[in-house]
C-alpha cells in the first residue's frame, strides 16, 4: 500500500543526500519545500516534492492501494528522535519535587537516599510485566507526540539482576511497539546503598558481573557512566567504558551535568557516541569535541526541572559543533517527554532558533542514538516516520505556541496510529 500526502504547507528537513548531523551554522538552515507532496510506499518514503511536480497517473498507474490525505495548511515533518530517555521506571517522585520547591538540591535529595536510589528500590520490587505496561503506556503518549524514535537506559536498577530486568522490558518494547527503540546499559547511574563507602567494588561489579551477562543477552546497545561530582569518576568511567566495548558496546556518557568533571574528556577518548547534559562547558571541553564524532547533547527538560545553569549552546554552535536536544525523560528530574516543549525551551532559555531546534531533535539526535541512516529527515529510502500538524502558519508557529498540541496525524513505518 502506497500513501499519498498533498498539497502540504511546508515539508520540513527534506534532504537529497542525506547528511550524518548538522553542525555550525549550518544548525541554522533547513530543507523546506513549501506547496509539497510526500509518497510514501510501505514502510519507506519513495518520493517527494512541489505539487507542480507530482505526477498522479503514474502514482495511481501503480497495482498497490494509494491512501491519499490532503494536508492544506498542514506542515509535513520527519518524527522526532529522542536520544537520551529513561522512561522505564516504577512510580513518580513528586515528593521530591517538593523538597525540591522547599530548596534542597539535586545533590541533597541524593544523600538522602531520594533520587536515583529511590527509583532503584521500586524497580527491584517491580515485576516485569509492571514495568512493561507503564513503559508501553509513556511510548503511546510520546508517539502521539511526534516523537518516532527513542533510546531508553537501564539504571535504576544497580544489581545484576534488576538491570537484567530493565533491559529485557525495553527489549520487549522494542519487538512490541512501532517506535525505534535502542537500549543503553546505565548500571553506574549511582552507587547504591549497599556499596556506600564501597565504590570500587561495585565498579568491579560492573565490569567484572554485568556487563558480560548483559552482552550475553544481547540486551544493549550502548553503555553509559554517570561521570560527574559526586557519582563517577573519570577513572572509574574509564575502567567501565574499555570493559563495554570489549564487548561491543559503545559509549553514551552523562557528563558535565554538576561540574567540569572530564566526563567529556573521557567520552571522546573512547569515541561515544555523545555527551549529554552538559551544563558545564568551556574552551577546553569544545576544543575536545571539535573533530570528534561525539554529539554533544543537551538535556533543556532537566535543566528546566532542576532550576540548573543552562549548558552554553549558543557557543558551541558558534564553535562549530552540531547540538542535539532531548528529553532526558525520567521521574525524577525531567517527567515529560514532550520534545514541542523541548524544541520551545531550546529557543527560549538556550536561545536557539527554530530551524536549529529542528535540526537538534530530528537529525542530530537520530545520529545521538545511532539511527541516522534509517531516521531523521526526509529523504528516498529513510523510514516513513513524520507527523502531521494541525493548520498553522509556519514553522515558527511550533516552538512559539510551546502549551499546545499540534500534531494532527502521526505515521509510524508507513503506517497512521
Amino acid at each position: 500500500m502506497k500513501t499519498l500526502v498533498i498539497n502540504i504547507k511546508q515539508l520540513v528537513q527534506v534532504e537529497e543526500q542525506p547528511r550524518k548531523w548538522v553542525a555550525g551554522a549550518d544548525m541554522a538552515r533547513l530543507g523546506v519545500i513549501d506547496n509539497a507532496y510526500l509518497l510514501v510506499d510501505g514502510d519507506r518514503i519513495e518520493a517527494f516534492g512541489k505539487m507542480e511536480d507530482l505526477d498522479l497517473e503514474s502514482v495511481y498507474a501503480c497495482n498497490d492501494t494509494v491512501k491519499e490525505i490532503d494536508a492544506t495548511g498542514r506542515l509535513v515533518l520527519p518524527s522526532y528522535c529522542d536520544s537520551h530517555t529513561h522512561l522505564v521506571y516504577a512510580g513518580s517522585r513528586e515528593i521530591e519535587y517538593i523538597d525540591k520547591i522547599r530548596g534542597l538540591s539535586y545533590e541533597e535529595i541524593a544523600r538522602r537516599g531520594g533520587g536515583i536510589l529511590n527509583s532503584a528500590e521500586r524497580i527491584r520490587k517491580a515485576s516485569e510485566q509492571e514495568l512493561f505496561e507503564s513503559a508501553y503506556a509513556r511510548l503511546q503518549e510520546i508517539a502521539l507526540l511526534g516523537t518516532g524514535a527513542v533510546e531508553i537506559k537501564s539504571g535504576y536498577g544497580l544489581d545484576t539482576e534488576s538491570e537484567l530486568k530493565m533491559l529485557r522490558v525495553i527489549k520487549r518494547l522494542q519487538d512490541e511497539t512501532p517506535l525505534a527503540i535502542k537500549a543503553t546499559f546505565l548500571g553506574a547511574h549511582a552507587v547504591p546503598a549497599e556499596y556506600k563507602g564501597r565504590q570500587t567494588e561495585y565498579v568491579d561489579l560492573i565490569i567484572n558481573e554485568m556487563i558480560p551477562a548483559v552482552a550475553a543477552e544481547e540486551l544493549a546497545d550502548y553503555i553509559d557512566v554517570f561521570c560527574d561530582r559526586g557519582f563517577f569518576t573519570v577513572e572509574d568511567t574509564d575502567r567501565m567504558l574499555n570493559a563495554g566495548m570489549k564487548y561491543g558496546l559503545r559509549p553514551k556518557i552523562h557528563a558535565n551535568e554538576l561540574d567540569l568533571s572530564g566526563g567529556i574528556q573521557v567520552g571522546v577518548k573512547y569515541n561515544a557516541l555523545s555527551v549529554d547534559h552538559l551544563e558545564h562547558v568551556g574552551d577546553d571541553e569544545i576544543n575536545v569535541l571539535l573533530g570528534s564524532e561525539t554529539m554533544p547533547t543537551v538535556l533543556p527538560g532537566a535543566a528546566f526541572f532542576l532550576n540548573m545553569p543552562c549548558s552554553p549552546v549558543r557557543k558551541m554552535i558558534q564553535a562549530g559543533l552540531p547540538v542535539a536536544l532531548a528529553s532526558d525523560y525520567n521521574p525524577g528530574s525531567s517527567p515529560s517527554g514532550n520534545m514541542k516543549f523541548v524544541m520551545s525551551l531550546g529557543c527560549v532559555n538556550y536561545k536557539m532558533l527554530p530551524e536549529e531546534v529542528i535540526n537538534a531533535t530530528t537529525i542530530n539526535t537520530a545520529y545521538a542514538m545511532g539511527v541516522e541512516e534509517e531516521l531523521g529527515s526526509i529523504a528516498v529510502g529513510k523510514k516513513a516516520n513524520f507527523y502531521i500538524t494541525t493548520p498553522v502558519p509556519g514553522i515558527e508557529y511550533l516552538p512559539y505556541a510551546y502549551g499546545s498540541n499540534l500534531v494532527e496525524a502521526v505515521f509510524l513505518n508507513g503506517e497512521q496510529l
